[in-house]
């Protein structure tokens, strides 16, 4: 009997086992990766809020260049992700290795980019995102080495999901893990011990995110991967680039507004001052925690129904979106009802000796907490959109959240209502997105998947 090879084998396993076990496998080690990666942010936040109210604020404010990165580097990550998993799908690897080498370079290029215009421009990029005369000096301390650090991340966003895009979901959540406990090591190490500040957690993450970086550039060496990555696999077509930011861009356009979203939201907060940032940066970041878990059981439906999409079995995409949005959804509403009883417990974790910080903090949680429930459902519609490829859509409802939504509200709210306007800006987009996502997912089902089946 023939042996099969690593592609076929792949094939069989990605078209074929049962979508429950399937999807599972896939998202197990993706939402560990998240869960990681989110772990060590937030061991970011705590170390560095024992330094101070405004030091925590810091944080926030450099949140939006992170964010920024994410969104270039996701943009290109995601944007090959897809092609690749459907390219593999429809047994093209030749094309697929082509893809996640001009994603790879192309992110190294944004990120080198990024390094040099945040280290000229420092200052007046601190106090564009909302950083005041006493954040000043943490952010400026923080954001030098994450601009250094830019090429390394943005790009490993795209050796990340390359992985994920061939079915390897645990060798990309073994380099994330190795970096984010280095991080967690690192943090206390270089911000006390070695009594560096705010600077020595920004060098921790640089230098975990490096540690990642040359743990997955390891595997791609290996034959363990299908798809390969060389500047000699580079294409010199514009559309084959054009493409991977046509179907990257709605991760680009989310992450991106994610920065423009922070920054209006560290203005808001700062009228209120370095507590209401400091409370609001805390209680965004256990947001992120639930919604990355979301986002990496996501991540590990969206090369299933990429390869079972490029494949043609349109059934067993329809199977997958509705096993994981199930899972998501309970998984939601758990984190919501826990978070919403220990929202005070959680905040004060984080800076116990400053009562303004959780009274603040706790109201802006609970309000997160009760929108939970809604996260999952929303956040699978549009992840949908993008791993098939569907563009236009996916950035729609990419940019609602923190965009379409979200500036709105932000601006109009808090002159309203004040500082409670600013504490439920996020949890009323997120309700909303979750609101205008219904229809396009029924229009997914009935004019897409069951059109083609027919037309099959």
């Amino acid at each position: 009997m023939k042996e099969l090879s690593s592609s076929e084998a792949k094939y069989i396993q990605m078209t074929e086992t049962p979508m429950p076990k399937l999807v599972t496998s896939m998202a197990l080690p993706a939402m560990a990766s998240m869960l990681i990666t989110t772990i060590y942010n937030m061991a970011d936040t705590y170390f560095v809020s024992q330094i101070g109210t405004s030091a925590s604020a810091a944080v926030g404010v450099v949140f939006a260049v992170m964010s920024l990165i994410q969104a270039l580097g996701g943009g290109f990550g995601m944007g090959s992700g897809s092609i690749i998993s459907r390219k593999l799908g429809e047994k093209k690897d030749d094309e697929a290795s082509m893809y996640a080498s001009c994603a790879f370079f192309g992110a190294l290029s944004f990120g080198a980019a990024i390094l040099v215009i945040g280290l000229v421009f420092l200052e007046p990029l601190m106090r564009l995102l909302g950083a005041t005369d006493t954040m000043l000096p943490y952010a400026k301390d923080y954001a030098r080495y994450i601009f250094i650090a830019a090429p390394i991340m943005c790009s490993s966003f795209v050796l990340n999901n390359v992985m994920r895009s061939q079915g390897k979901a645990v060798m990309a959540m073994v380099g994330l893990c190795l970096g984010g406990v280095l991080n967690m090591a690192l943090d206390p190490l270089l911000i006390f011990t070695f009594d560096m500040g705010i600077s020595g957690a920004a060098i921790a993450t640089a230098l975990s995110q490096l540690v990642s970086y040359i743990v997955m550039w390891a595997m791609f060496l290996s034959r363990e991967s299908i798809v390969r990555i060389s500047p000699a696999r580079l294409s010199r077509k514009l559309r084959d680039y054009l493409a991977i930011l046509k179907v990257g861009f709605p991760t680009m356009c989310r992450q991106g507004l994610a920065s423009v979203a922070s920054a209006l939201l560290n203005v808001q907060a700062s009228v209120y001052g370095d507590a209401a940032v400091a409370a609001i940066t805390i209680s965004n970041r256990i947001y992120l925690f639930v919604r990355n878990v979301i986002l990496g059981i996501g991540q590990g439906f969206q090369p299933v129904a990429g390869y079972n999409f490029g494949a043609g079995k349109l059934n067993r995409v329809k199977e997958s979106f509705r096993f994981t949005t199930i899972v998501g959804t309970v998984v939601c509403t758990a984190f919501g009802v826990l978070i919403w009883f220990c929202a005070g417990d959680v905040i004060a974790w984080f800076r116990a000796d400053d009562a303004e910080v959780i009274r603040i903090g706790t109201t802006a949680l609970r309000f997160a907490a009760a929108v939970m429930p809604f996260m999952a459902y929303s956040t699978y519609v549009n992840q949908m959109y993008q791993c098939l490829g569907f563009a236009k859509q996916a950035t729609v409802l990419a940019a609602s959240r923190q965009g379409i939504f979200y500036v709105p509200i932000i601006l109009i709210l808090p002159a309203i209502i004040g500082l409670l306007g600013v504490q439920m800006a996020q949890p009323l987009s997120d309700l909303c997105t979750f609101f205008i996502s219904i229809p396009f997912q029924i229009w997914f089902f009935k004019k897409v998947i069951e059109a083609k089946k027919y037309d099959g």
